[in-house]
């Protein structure tokens, strides 16, 4: 599904065009739906490079995709590293995101003896306010505010960043990057990679930022006045923090949205794999199925409410958007939390993004084009297409390569701005 807002007062682009990209977050199935658009839209828009966007910003897992092509991370191996398994560079290892806190489980039995002897004291001293409600309040209190140990997803990243001329720094990219997290006890949203907050490695601004309440604990650390502060997922205050890029005096905002609530009313998809749960109601997933639609439901109206303002805001910005169909009754009913069916997932994208590309072509084709940006044919055609059949060989890669070919890609760059290539 993909929402197009041309720009109701064209602008002249800057030269080179200014793009921005903006991720939303959405969990592991999440992420891997945001990796199949995002290997779509490099397969099929020449003149869009990924990897060399003025501006990233990246909410929850989607800060993970933002701060690989930072870094210059291309498509080909993110998909190398989440969904074939074959990079030579990164090892992915699902269980590295999913050990349980430990620490957090042992934290917070340590304080059982002490909250117990005050419910003692308490009910013997006949303190009027030690009823069933208090007591549940208090008990509450011991249970882990995270089933998950992120400090293994910070540790993974930080081992991605500081290799092969990456940085984990974002005083150290080349490009506008923006991690967003929100405090916990205030509920203000933080801009990783602003002013007073780039000090912060990105690794661990991504860990923050996909910190999801009752999956990881938040995480812990302090600002520039030396204060600690806790933060949690960033999409508690927005869900693709879109106006960060719009702010950029960008002239093209493209946009990913993985979370959208299920309609079975709507068209189903022809995939064969869709018509598993085409009985199903959703109601009969239980709570974590009225939970999953209750939360799609949220994020995607507030991202709505958005996207119609922005145009009045931001009339000079074409601004594209992509999200899932309604009717994937596949992608509703995959566990959120999965990493089984990155696979499946990432495909089901891929070809949803090639079908949007395709079916709304006469509309995007001349917004694409005011930024240099056409769709190929022979990508967009082939409806049969799949995401990793299309994977190019996986590179070696050294630190010396690296950095070789990270000169050689700006000094092509800059003979093409200048028309001599």
């Amino acid at each position: 599904m993909l929402s197009l807002h041309a720009a109701n007062a064209p602008r002249p682009t800057h030269d080179p065009p200014r793009i921005g990209l903006a991720i939303a977050g959405g969990g592991p199935v999440g992420a891997m739906y945001e990796l199949g658009a995002l290997r779509a839209l490099d397969e099929a828009c020449d003149g869009l490079d990924l990897t060399r966007l003025d501006c990233y910003v990246g909410v929850s897992s989607g800060a993970f995709f933002a701060a690989g092509l930072a870094n210059r991370m291309d498509t080909a191996e993110l998909c190398r590293i989440f969904i074939s398994g074959d990079s030579e560079d990164v090892q992915f290892r699902p269980e590295t995101f999913l050990r349980p806190a430990l620490g957090e489980y042992l934290k917070r039995a340590a304080a059982t003896p002490q909250l117990a002897a005050r419910l003692l004291r308490d009910v013997w001293s006949g303190r009027t306010d030690s009823r069933w409600s208090d007591l549940l309040n208090r008990v509450g209190s011991l249970v882990p505010t995270g089933l998950f140990d992120n400090a293994e997803v910070e540790r993974f990243l930080r081992d991605v960043f500081s290799r092969h001329g990456r940085s984990n720094d974002f005083r150290m990219l080349d490009r506008a990057l923006y991690v967003i997290g929100v405090d916990l006890d205030s509920g203000e949203a933080v801009r990783f990679g602003d002013v007073g907050w780039d000090e912060v490695p990105i690794s661990r601004a991504v860990q923050a930022s996909a910190a999801l309440p009752g999956l990881y604990p938040p995480v812990e650390m302090a600002d520039r006045a030396g204060r600690t502060r806790h933060f949690v997922d960033g999409a508690l205050r927005r869900t693709m923090h879109a106006s960060v890029v719009l702010d950029r005096d960008v002239d093209l905002m493209l946009g990913i949205n993985p979370l959208v609530p299920f309609n079975p009313g709507k068209d189903a998809s022809e995939d064969a794999q869709a018509h598993r749960f085409s009985d199903r109601r959703i109601i009969q997933a239980g709570l974590p199925g009225v939970l999953s639609q209750t939360l799609r439901t949220m994020l995607q109206s507030r991202m709505q409410v958005g996207l119609a303002r922005y145009p009045q805001q931001y009339p000079g910005i074409d601004q594209v958007v992509f999200e899932p169909n309604a009717a994937d009754r596949e992608l509703f009913y995959t566990n959120i939390f999965s990493f089984s069916a990155r696979r499946r997932i990432s495909q089901l994208a891929y070809r949803n993004t090639l079908t949007d590309l395709r079916e709304r072509r006469s509309q995007l084709e001349p917004v694409l084009a005011r930024h240099g940006i056409t769709l190929r044919e022979e990508v967009i055609a082939d409806r049969p297409r799949s995401i990793l059949a299309h994977l190019p060989p996986a590179p070696r890669v050294t630190d010396a390569t690296a950095r070789l070919t990270h000169a050689l890609d700006d000094i092509e760059r800059s003979l093409r701005r200048r028309g001599m290539v």
